[in-house]
C-alpha cells in the first residue's frame, strides 16, 4: 500500500487532493508549511510527495531538498497555477517527477501519483540491486585476497569452471564456507543461487528428507535440492548426516553423474554439490560412521584448507583485510593494529581460526574509539592461554586458584582447548609418545586420542620432557 505525503495549506484544494488520493491508498498524511513536511519526512517514509508550489513559510523547491535529503529516491510532484511557466520549468530541472497544473480532474491526478510511485519503488530496487551489486564485488576482492592466505588459489581456480563435487577440509572457523562461495562465483553459476545446509542442524531440528522433497523454507513446495537448481548445494558439516541420508545422496550424485554421462556434456540446470567437514572422514570410515561409496563421490575432488596457526605471518594481511572491510561495513574510520597487538595476535593458537580472528578484529573496531588498536584491547587471548599455562606449568591440575584471575568475560572454548592441547601434549611426553598409555591415562579411547591428535596436529611422536622441567604450552 502505498503511503502518500500532501503538503498544502490551502483546505479546498487539500480536500480535493486527499479526497482522490484515498480512493487508491488510505494512507494518506498531511502537512500544512515546511516545518511540518520536515518533521514528519525524517520520521516516515512515503511513496510520493505532493507539494504545493508555495507556502506560508517555504517553497517548493525546499520540499524538495528536503525530501530529497531524507529519501533520494522519493518522487515528488508539483502542484501550479496554470500561469507559473518560469516555475514550472525551474523545478522541472531542479528534479521534480511531475508538474500538476491547476485546474486538474481527478483522473489526471490519479494517473500522475501512480506513476510517482511505480518510479519510486523503481528507483529503491535499482538500489538496492546496485547494493548487492556492490556487495558481491566486495565479497570477491576479499575472496581473491583471503585465498591466496589459505594457500589455495590455485585449487579454487582449477575446480570452479568443473560441475564435479568438491570436498573442502578444514578446522572449525577456517573458511571452508568461504572457499566454496569462490568457487561457486568463479564458475559458470556465479549469480545462480547458492544454498548453504548445515547438516549438523538438518539431523537435530529438520527433517533430511528435505533435501530431496518438500522443503517448508522454499515456500513452493520444492526440496532443497531443487532449490538450488542451476546453482550450488553446499552441504557443511557433511559428517553429521545420518548414514540412511548418505545411502540417499549417494544414489543421487550417482543418478546425476550417469545422466551427465549419457549427454555427454556437464547440464548446467542440474545441482553442483560442494561439501565440507571439520573431522577426518577416513577414520568416519573405518568406524563405519561415513560411507566409504560417499567419501569417494564427495572425495574425488578435495581441498585442505591448514588452521591458522600452521600460518601466523598470514595474520597481518588478515588483520588488514579485516579492518579495511569492517570500517565499510560500519561506516567507520579505518583502524590500524599497533605492533605489539599484532604480535600478542600472532603468538595466539587460535583454536578458532579465521573465525575468531575476525571476531576480535570485529570487536575491537566496534569498542574502540581511538584510531589505533593496542594489545589491551585483547584481553582475552592473553587470559585463554596465559591462564592455562599457568596452570600447567605448576603442575597441580587439581588447584583451580588461577580460575579467580581470569577477567569477567573470556572465551571459554579457547581456555578449554588450550588445556585439553596441552594435557595431551603433557602426557605423550610422559609416556614417550606411547598412545595407548597415553589414552589410559587421560581416560580415552584410542579412537578419541587419534581425533584429538589430529585436531591439534600433535606429533605421533613427542619426546620426554627435560628433567625438573614442566611442559611449556606450544603456540604452534
Amino acid at each position: 500500500m502505498a503511503r502518500i505525503l500532501i503538503i498544502d495549506n490551502e483546505p479546498h484544494r487539500l480536500r480535493a487532493l486527499t479526497s482522490v488520493m484515498e480512493q487508491d491508498s488510505p494512507a494518506v498524511v498531511h502537512a500544512a508549511s515546511l516545518e511540518d513536511a520536515r518533521r514528519t519526512l525524517t520520521t516516515n517514509r512515503y511513496d510520493a510527495v505532493i507539494t504545493n508550489a508555495t507556502l506560508p513559510d517555504g517553497s517548493a523547491l525546499e520540499v524538495l531538498n528536503e525530501a530529497r535529503r531524507a529519501d533520494p529516491q522519493v518522487a515528488v510532484i508539483l502542484v501550479t497555477a496554470a500561469d507559473a511557466t518560469v516555475t514550472n520549468a525551474e523545478s522541472m530541472r531542479t528534479g521534480v517527477f511531475d508538474i500538476l497544473t491547476e485546474p486538474f480532474t481527478p483522473e489526471k491526478v490519479r494517473s500522475v501519483v501512480q506513476r510517482a510511485c511505480a518510479h519510486t519503488t523503481l528507483q529503491r530496487e535499482i538500489t538496492c540491486l546496485k547494493a548487492t551489486v556492490r556487495r558481491l564485488d566486495e565479497t570477491a576482492e576479499i575472496l581473491s585476497k583471503l585465498l591466496p592466505l589459505l594457500g589455495v588459489r590455485e585449487q579454487v581456480l582449477q575446480t570452479a569452471s568443473t560441475t564435479v563435487p568438491v570436498l573442502i577440509m578444514g578446522e572449525r572457523g577456517s573458511g571452508t564456507e568461504l572457499v566454496a562461495r569462490a568457487i561457486h562465483q568463479r564458475g559458470p553459476r556465479a549469480g545462480k543461487p547458492f544454498r548453504v545446509v548445515n547438516c549438523a542442524s538438518l539431523v537435530s531440528s529438520l527433517r533430511e528428507k528435505d533435501l530431496f522433497e518438500h522443503d517448508p523454507e522454499s515456500g513452493d513446495g520444492a526440496s532443497v535440492l531443487e532449490s538450488a537448481r542451476e546453482g550450488t548445494l553446499f552441504l557443511d558439516r557433511v559428517e553429521e548426516l545420518s548414514l540412511s541420508t548418505q545411502e540417499r545422496l549417494t544414489r543421487w550424485l550417482s543418478d546425476a553423474k550417469s545422466a551427465r554421462l549419457r549427454s555427454h556434456n556437464s547440464d548446467d540446470s542440474e545441482v553442483r554439490i560442494l561439501a565440507a567437514t571439520h573431522q577426518d572422514l577416513r577414520a568416519q570410515v573405518k568406524q563405519g560412521l561415513f560411507r566409504d561409496d560417499l567419501h569417494e563421490a564427495l572425495g574425488a575432488v578435495s581441498i585442505a584448507i591448514p588452521p591458522l596457526r600452521q600460518h601466523p605471518s598470514d595474520i597481518a594481511a588478515l588483520c588488514e583485510l579485516f579492518l579495511q572491510q569492517m570500517a565499510g561495513d560500519f561506516n567507520l574510520p579505518k583502524r590500524r593494529l599497533s605492533v605489539q597487538a599484532l604480535a600478542r595476535l600472532q603468538a595466539y593458537n587460535f583454536p578458532g581460526n579465521i573465525r575468531e580472528l575476525k571476531n576480535l578484529i570485529e570487536r575491537a573496531v566496534i569498542l574502540v574509539p581511538d584510531e589505533q588498536i593496542g594489545p589491551e584491547h585483547f584481553p582475552v587471548v592473553e587470559a585463554a592461554s596465559g591462564s592455562a599455562r599457568a596452570a600447567i606449568g605448576n603442575g597441580d591440575v587439581a588447584d583451580l586458584s588461577w580460575v579467580e584471575s581470569l577477567p569477567p568475560s573470556f572465551d571459554l572454548r579457547n581456555l578449554l582447548s588450550t588445556v585439553e592441547k596441552t594435557l595431551i601434549e603433557r602426557t605423550l611426553q610422559a609416556t614417550r609418545g606411547a598412545q595407548a598409555e597415553a589414552a589410559r591415562r587421560l581416560g580415552l579411547s584410542r579412537s578419541d586420542l587419534s581425533y584429538k591428535l589430529l585436531k591439534y596436529e600433535l606429533r605421533k611422536e613427542t619426546p620426554p620432557a627435560p628433567r625438573g622441567k614442566h611442559p611449556v604450552v606450544s603456540r604452534a
